[in-house]
């Protein structure tokens, strides 16, 4: 596979937080890879704990396993889409952006009560 092909599989996010569930809503338009509530599934299959889903998204690969978290998670969700977020995707796996990535998306993940779409069940805080 290319860098720039495009994966296959799933982001988890919750359904809770109404700027996850927004962002959701903008990756079902734009990708093509399956979008799902972690609410709705069995995440002792998933070797995944409710702090783990509450805390950050899940990329789960084509064959359903748990292989990415927070941006790398947005990174690979992100490859599924056309040019130029594909492109996008793929830059926040490199060393340098990789780290920036992580950072913004910790920043993104505790504020995100504060973020358009938001409401108080996306506080972290209340979990």
């Amino acid at each position: 596979m290319t860098p720039l092909a495009r994966l296959s599989g799933t982001v988890l996010y919750d359904a809770d937080c109404g700027f996850c569930t927004t962002s959701a809503h903008w990756l079902e338009r734009h990708g093509t890879c399956t979008v799902t509530p972690w609410q709705a599934v069995d995440l002792e299959a998933l070797q995944l704990t409710e702090h783990d889903v509450t805390t950050a998204a899940w990329w789960l690969d084509a064959s359903g396993q748990a292989t990415a978290s927070g941006a790398q998670a947005i990174a690979a969700a992100l490859r599924t889409c056309a040019a130029p977020y594909r492109l996008a995707g793929w830059l926040m796996t490199l060393p340098v952006i990789r780290l920036l990535a992580a950072v913004v998306y910790g920043w993104v993940a505790r504020n995100r009560y504060r973020l358009p779409g938001a409401t108080d069940a996306c506080r972290i805080d209340q979990r």
